[in-house]
């Protein structure tokens, strides 16, 4: 009995002439995510990736990793055999015992994508169900809501028999959709518009915004335990550590008080811009959501992002608080994001932000900062940092 996983394809199937490509990335991402549980054959046909072990490997922790690799709808672990009705019977009593001795009812479903099965998709279902209730008469059968379901899928190389499938991640493998930087703090925010991008099948350069002494290494460490988290959905990425002090001192010094946060915003674009152009990104994406603060009205992200030359994508734009937290916790962000240490956002923030800034007084009030210089000093002590799964 050949133990194997299966993973079915999502929205990839969809694509026309570049749909291949897809699936190459795709597979690339799964060998690189699944390298650390040993030696895996990974081929793809009919819209299905086979992940099949070499020897021994981690079965158990392999399969879990495929369930965060997005490009991936349905995950289920399988047993291969002969396209053999007598075959496929037994594999489904040996591999499946433990499933339906615990279920008290069940269902066979059954795709024939070789159509050189001599049997119809409903035959092979009421000839593996009907054995499988005698052999096991507890079972219940039940059409419409089992406990267990039986699946059998006839495909080109084999039968595969598994139990109910479980759900990927979704999405679009990570590196089809371009690279892009995400601007990430250490609060709630900016780490579900990570990994929102990358569902989209983004490559993510995170750039993090930091004022030592006003913000503690416990805060960069918080961003640094945030990427870690990340890689697991957005694979490889290199922390790009922006000095920030000698610019937020230099506003704060010359700038009214009122536009202190928005003429800080408008820095953070331009250096992550330049840090974009070096690095081939081609757009910048941001956690804000439209009025969760006075930084993030209509009025204030038209000026905020009109010092620049490519475009800002914000995923979480719409969405309810709340619905921003339910993704932080279930893909395991939430707990770092709420530590409390101050990132440089929350330290500068001024008593009565103005909500509604004008382009023309946000440019007067630059006038009196040399840009092009606290930009420069910024990008030549930039600190990298690389994590990988």
């Amino acid at each position: 009995m050949n133990d194997i996983i299966l993973l079915k394809q999502g929205e990839m199937v969809l694509k026309g002439q570049n749909r291949r490509e897809f699936e190459i990335k795709l597979m690339s991402n799964i060998r690189r995510r699944l390298k650390p549980f040993g030696e895996f054959k990974i081929y793809c046909m009919q819209s299905t990736v086979y992940v099949e072990p070499q020897g021994l490997c981690d079965m158990e922790s392999a399969y879990e990793a495929t369930k965060t690799i997005f490009g991936i709808m349905s995950v289920a672990r399988a047993a291969a055999c002969p396209k053999e009705k007598d075959a496929i019977l037994e594999t489904a009593i040996s591999y499946l015992e433990p499933l339906l001795m615990s279920a008290n009812s069940f269902k066979v479903e059954s795709k024939r994508a070789d159509k050189r099965f001599p049997m119809s998709s409903i035959e092979l279902s009421q000839y593996v169900g009907g054995l499988l209730h005698d052999r096991f008469p507890h079972l219940k059968p039940e059409m419409h809501t089992p406990e267990l379901i039986v699946n059998v899928e006839i495909r080109d190389l084999a039968a595969y028999v598994h139990g109910s499938a479980e759900s990927g991640a979704g999405g679009l493998p990570v590196g089809v959709g371009g690279r892009m930087i995400t601007l990430l703090s250490g609060g709630i925010d900016s780490p579900v518009a990570t990994y929102l991008m990358a569902k989209r099948g983004v490559k993510l350069l995170p750039v993090h915004f930091f004022s030592h002494p006003y913000t503690s290494e416990m805060a960069k460490e918080k961003v640094l335990t945030l990427t870690k988290i990340l890689t697991k959905h957005c694979g490889r990425m290199t922390v790009e550590i922006v000095p920030f002090t000698e610019i937020q001192e230099s506003i704060r010094t010359n700038c009214p008080e009122g536009l202190l946060t928005v003429i800080m915003r408008r820095f953070m674009m331009r250096i992550s811009e330049r840090i974009a152009l070096h690095n081939g990104c081609i757009a910048l994406v941001t956690g804000e959501n439209l009025g969760q603060v006075a930084s993030q009205t209509a009025e204030a992200l038209a000026v905020t992002e009109q010092c620049l030359t490519i475009p800002t994508l914000r995923p979480l734009i719409a969405l309810d608080k709340k619905e921003i937290i339910d993704i932080a916790r279930n893909i395991k962000t939430f707990d770092t994001s709420i530590l409390p240490y101050e990132d440089c956002c929350t330290v500068f923030t001024p008593r009565r932000p103005r909500t509604k800034p004008k382009i023309a007084e946000v440019l007067a009030a630059e006038e009196s900062l040399d840009i092009e210089a606290l930009v420069a000093r910024a990008l030549s002590n930039i600190e990298r940092i690389t994590f990988d799964i």
